[in-house]
């Protein structure tokens, strides 16, 4: 039975961070990732997505991001990137090979998959957040006649074509969303609150920087108030959407009934079809063995767990780490967790 020093369960922007890290250290390692193909939850996006950051500041450790015909990088353009990443430092993947459940025997890591068991020392889980979709819910919406889909499944504006749309979620993917289904559909979009649009010349760098700035400082007004990872970005779609006037957001309604939805106010009205943008939640259901699980999360220091010491979770957001699900952000946590993982090692 061959037992690895490291697992990492994942094969995306976060588990590939921890690998180039790992790399360095010597230890015996591998990847196990459910995708059939290199790119992660990039591949559960819709066609036209666009990064609301510059290609400069979309890149992984040791490797930058090559230049692209446009100033912010599409879907596709970081799919290959992932993939030539992936292939330059020649990472041990595994695929397709879904972790269905770890359990701990003898002080050794014991994970079922598809594939059979592996064994590890230590285990990394970095499955993100894409295979949990968060979809509210509704009084009435099981009643709903119309299409509802997340995000996580909208691949382009064809099923919607001719149709009356309601998007709910005012962040960049309702935003990008609803600027391209707007060209072709009757739309309406629903947003908890009034969306804030950056100005023309900030992006997801400047945003990010600004957001780490006052974390760092501790400044917790300006941080909750001022400075939103969610805040909507003008790349060219959006900018698209502005000037056609689509961003008239409303706030949310109150139940659905068969044909729509009623508002507040008591008013009814038919859609067609309801595109859900409203994010999503760690994706940890093979963790559910090890008994570390509190309200769908793991209580970490740091990236490392607290009630498992030999667990470390990366790129599921603040909780392991400031920012650490972008792709701008997961570099530092993924270093950290990597150094931990060898010292660890060392010292049993």
């Amino acid at each position: 039975m061959k037992i690895y020093d490291t697992i990492i369960i994942g094969g995306g922007q976060a588990g590939l961070s921890v690998a180039y890290f790992l790399r360095r250290s010597g230890l015996n390692y591998l990847i196990l990732d459910d995708q059939e193909k290199p790119g992660g939850a990039w591949l559960q996006t819709w066609e036209r997505l666009v990064l609301f950051s510059p290609t400069q500041y979309n890149s992984l450790s040791g490797w930058q991001m090559p230049m692209g015909k446009r100033e912010y990088p599409t879907r596709n353009e970081f799919i290959n990137y992932l993939t030539a990443y992936e292939e330059r430092y020649k990472f041990p993947v595994e695929r397709p090979n879904k972790v269905r459940l770890i359990e701990k025997e003898e002080g050794t890591f014991k994970l079922h998959t598809q594939k059979g068991h592996f064994y590890a020392k230590t285990v990394v889980s970095a499955t993100g957040t894409a295979q949990n979709p968060l979809i509210p819910q509704y009084p009435g919406q099981t009643d709903f006649n119309g299409l509802q889909i997340h995000s996580v499944d909208y691949r382009n504006t064809q099923p919607f074509i001719g149709k009356k749309v309601l998007v709910v979620g005012g962040g960049n993917s309702g935003a990008q969303i609803l600027a391209e289904v707007s060209k072709v559909a009757e739309t309406k979009w629903v947003s908890l609150q009034p969306p804030h649009f950056l100005p023309a010349d900030i992006d997801g760098h400047h945003l990010f920087n600004q957001a780490t700035h006052s974390y760092l400082n501790k400044d917790t007004d300006t941080f909750r108030q001022q400075v939103s990872l969610s805040d909507i970005v003008q790349v060219e779609s959006v900018k698209d959407g502005l000037n056609r006037g689509v961003y008239q957001s409303v706030r949310p309604f109150k139940v659905f009934y068969k044909e729509g939805v009623v508002w507040e106010n008591g008013e009814k009205e038919k859609f067609d079809a309801v595109i859900w943008c409203t994010g999503f939640r760690p994706f940890l259901p093979h963790l559910k063995g090890l008994n570390v699980m509190e309200n769908n999360r793991v209580r970490t220091q740091k990236t490392r767990s607290v009630i498992e010491p030999s667990l470390w979770l990366v790129g599921y957001g603040n909780w392991t780490g400031f920012a650490s699900a972008t792709i701008y952000g997961v570099g530092k946590t993924a270093r950290d967790t990597a150094r931990e993982i060898e010292a660890y090692l060392k010292s049993v």
